[in-house]
């Protein structure tokens, strides 16, 4: 599978957010839940984000994150089951540079990202 992160990649109408919200959650971090539909997998992995402003309140933490979370999933796409997943930061980031914040982020999406594909 090519390591593109087309449209049809991503999830992009709230009902389809909501239906992988409610359903079950498939892996947790220190920063992160991981959430997916409970029915049964529908088409390739979709990637939704949910990184709200009281975790971390300046854009620019906020646009790192989600783009950090993009890349890891675009690497990971070939190996992820079907269904649709949606990465929701829980808890406040720590206070560090952002390049450290950056490796963190991806240090734990890509831990999330291979026990889901297991």
């Amino acid at each position: 599978m090519p390591t593109a992160f087309p449209p049809a990649a991503r999830l992009h109408r709230p009902s389809e957010y909501a239906a992988a919200l409610k359903g079950r959650r498939i892996a947790r971090g220190a920063l992160f839940v991981v959430s997916g539909p409970r029915g049964s997998a529908e088409g390739p992995a979709r990637l939704g984000l949910v990184v709200p402003k009281r975790h971390a309140p300046l854009a620019v933490t906020r646009n790192a994150i989600k783009r950090v979370l993009r890349e890891a999933f675009r690497l990971h796409r070939g190996s992820l089951p079907d269904g649709d997943l949606v990465f929701r930061l829980v808890n406040r980031p720590p206070a560090l540079s952002l390049t450290a914040l950056k490796r963190q982020v991806r240090a734990e999406a890509d831990a999330l990202l291979a026990r889901i594909a297991s």
